[in-house]
């Protein structure tokens, strides 16, 4: 009788161990690299992972980390040897590395909302030369962190035309900082997580953000003026996962991740423009920030200065490293102007 019952236990036992190993084999866990806190920039992938993790019944879970796997300017990099398996960045960052979506953030490309930000991105992205370029880094492009125009905050005496912002230091990346220095300004590159210090040391007087970075990375409890409608641009911040983890993923689990991307998109633009925006024009009106607009003929004057030529130049820097730029352009500009 001990026999039967020892046997019967050592039975049970092995199925037990065995149901177990299949449940934890089952389970699949990826680290995402981000950075800062949460914010409205990061709501997409916050909701992402709510999604997966419900399509899956918790078989699925994202791992959302505010800097604690990397720094911003290295996700991509960190990607490239999986280091973790989802990030996001800016492209602005390190051109250098990610050549091909650059042409979304070319100064004055007339996108009006984040719908069509989501749009030009997408389009942008699923070209073969695109795909093709991050492929280097082992990265697939999975969605953008839609962005509205950025304009600048600054402290000490307000600008009233271009020309005062001759000389000035301000923080702006990309097609932005190509734009500033157009007008005279010096732009510098850093990351957001480096501004708020930057300024409160005079390293730079004015910042170029979103309205979100602007409350998130404390550039708007410093400033004494921001510019409503300078509107130069904005940049383009993939989220992307390592290409060896998302084919590895199971059928179930890469159906619930990519079938997600909709609605984690539709709810951060839902969040940004009733949350954000709703919080963004009381801070100013309550930190007396003295809200700088220039006339539509100033503006136009800086747009026909800067725009055209930073394609032109943009087509001529990207045909040399052998990416098909007149396409990419026409692209881009084609899907905003649909």
């Amino acid at each position: 009788m001990a026999k039967t019952t020892t046997k019967t236990l050592m039975i049970s036992t092995t199925l037990a161990v065995s149901v177990l190993g299949s449940a934890v084999h089952a389970a699949t866990q990826w680290n995402v690299s981000l950075w800062g806190q949460r914010r409205a920039f990061t709501e997409h992938v916050e909701k992402l992972a709510e999604l997966v993790e419900q399509k899956t019944n918790g078989e699925f879970t994202l791992n959302l980390s505010y800097g604690g796997l990397s720094n911003n300017r290295e996700n991509l990099d960190g990607i490239s040897f999986g280091a973790f398996e989802m990030a996001q960045f800016c492209a602005g960052y390190h051109p250098a590395k990610n050549p091909s979506i650059t042409v979304l953030e070319l100064p004055f490309l007339g996108v009006n909302s984040l719908e069509k930000e989501i749009e030009v991105s997408m389009a942008v992205y699923n070209h073969p030369a695109v795909k093709k370029d991050l492929a280097r880094w082992n990265a697939v492009l999975l969605m953008p962190s839609p962005l509205p125009q950025y304009n600048v905050a600054g402290v000490g005496d307000a600008p009233s035309s271009l020309e005062d912002f001759k000389g000035l230091r301000v923080r702006a990346t990309g097609g932005i900082g190509a734009a500033m220095e157009t007008v005279g300004a010096v732009p510098t590159s850093m990351s957001a997580t480096e501004v708020r210090q930057s300024i409160d040391s005079g390293v730079i007087s004015a910042a170029s953000f979103a309205p979100h970075a602007h409350m998130s990375f404390g550039t708007v409890e410093a400033a004494d003026w921001w510019t409503t409608n300078l509107n130069p641009g904005t940049v383009n911040c993939p989220v992307v996962a390592n290409s060896d983890a998302l084919n590895s993923l199971s059928d179930e689990h890469r159906n619930a991740l990519l079938d997600s991307i909709d609605e984690a998109l539709e709810y951060y633009v839902e969040y940004y423009n009733n949350q954000t925006m709703s919080k963004w024009w009381p801070t100013l009106e309550e930190r007396n920030i003295q809200q700088v607009t220039f006339s539509e003929q100033e503006l136009q004057r800086f747009r026909n200065s800067v725009a055209e030529p930073a394609a032109n130049a943009w087509i001529q820097e990207m045909n040399e490293q052998g990416l098909p730029a007149e396409e990419l352009y026409q692209l881009t500009i084609d899907t905003i102007a649909d």
